[in-house]
């Protein structure tokens, strides 16, 4: 298989990748393969035949292939079950949005090394990185196949921590951003990170469009670790100065993901401490019930959940709560792809990875 994906490139990496194509004729090359979704150049405007039989020689255009589609009989989530060319298993989840719109949560990496103790995925391991065609083909995939709303939104908070792949990651999301691809908004664009301290801050140097939320689960180093053993390289103390950092240098709030587990965190101690740790900064902590497949960690009760919520709010903190769904299709995040590699699936609550 060539090296050079096709559905991987914006216009100018795509002109990089061919000397001698014009960056007009890349453009119009991106939009018929990306941004249109087609799978030739035929009667591509300008483009000699024999140019286009180069490119097609010289790149790929290899699909990943669903395995498994499910569709919530309890809400429009599907659970997307894709299987990579060299057999390799990860997810897609299609989110709707409170607009007749969808956005689309979108995996990074095979698998995941940092093995936070309620994730799924976190149980696999680590297989292998993705490419940014792979990627973006999760989003074309559920574009193509839900025509009826439009795609606006893309988290990448799928299986896998997206700042240990984040080359790949931003050259997706820049394909995915290009007025010649699905032209979706830098600012509809998440990446959602468990807290790799050095990668925040290189990030925040390099000035992306995209917005950067930190996955806390608690605002206590001690209690954290139990749960994200990354926690022991990168207090919270050090992931808050990071994220303070970043919203200085962006000029928005410091974004949070707030996975809600029942009798752990969701204490007034807990948003007592955001308050302190964050004063002065606007903050905005996005909460989702967990899902935990092992039915170790238990969803809170809708009186426990009420509380933490007032609790944010007395303490000055905006917050949003996530609808989490799909609880019938395996919906949050590593558990279809356990369940197809043989894994057995506890399904406790209903969650699924946050929504932009």
């Amino acid at each position: 298989m060539p090296s050079l994906h096709l559905r991987g490139q914006t216009p100018e990496t795509l002109a990089r990748g061919f000397p001698g194509l014009d960056l007009t004729l890349a453009r119009r090359v991106v939009r018929r393969l990306v941004g249109e979704d087609g799978d030739d150049l035929d009667g591509v405007r300008g483009l000699a035949r024999a140019r286009a039989v180069e490119i097609l020689a010289g790149g790929s255009l290899a699909r990943l292939e669903v395995v498994d589609r499910r569709r919530s009989g309890l809400d429009p989530f599907v659970k997307y079950l894709f299987r990579a060319p060299d057999r390799q298993l990860l997810e897609a989840v299609r989110i709707p949005l409170d607009k007749p719109r969808w956005s689309v949560c979108v995996s990074t990496q095979v698998g995941c090394a940092l093995g936070c103790r309620f994730c799924e995925t976190g149980r696999m391991g680590f297989r292998r990185n993705l490419e940014p065609w792979e990627m973006v083909e999760q989003v074309l995939t559920v574009r193509r196949e839900s025509p009826e709303r439009p795609l606006t939104g893309v988290v990448f908070q799928g299986q896998g921590e997206p700042l240990q792949n984040c080359e790949n990651v931003l050259q997706a999301a820049r394909v995915l951003r290009d007025p010649c691809g699905p032209r979706i908004g830098a600012d509809r664009i998440t990446l959602s990170t468990v807290g790799l301290v050095p990668q925040i801050d290189r990030y925040t140097d390099e000035g992306h469009p995209y917005r950067l939320m930190l996955s806390l689960t608690s605002a206590f180093s001690e209690k954290r670790e139990t749960l994200v053993p990354l926690t022991a390289r990168h207090g919270v103390p050090e992931l808050v100065a990071a994220m303070r950092r970043h919203a200085a240098a962006r000029g928005g709030p410091v974004h949070l993901a707030w996975v809600l587990i029942a009798g752990f965190n969701t204490g007034e101690d807990e948003a007592r401490e955001l308050g302190r740790l964050f004063r002065g900064v606007p903050l905005r902590v996005s909460v989702i019930d967990v899902n935990d497949p092992s039915g170790v960690h238990a969803r809170a009760s809708d009186e426990e959940r009420t509380a933490f919520l007032s609790a944010l709010s007395d303490n000055g903190i905006g917050f949003v709560r996530r609808y989490s769904g799909g609880a019938d299709i395996h919906a949050a995040c590593g558990m279809l792809a356990s369940r197809a590699r043989g894994g057995a699936v506890h399904r406790p609550g209903r969650a699924l990875p946050e929504a932009t």
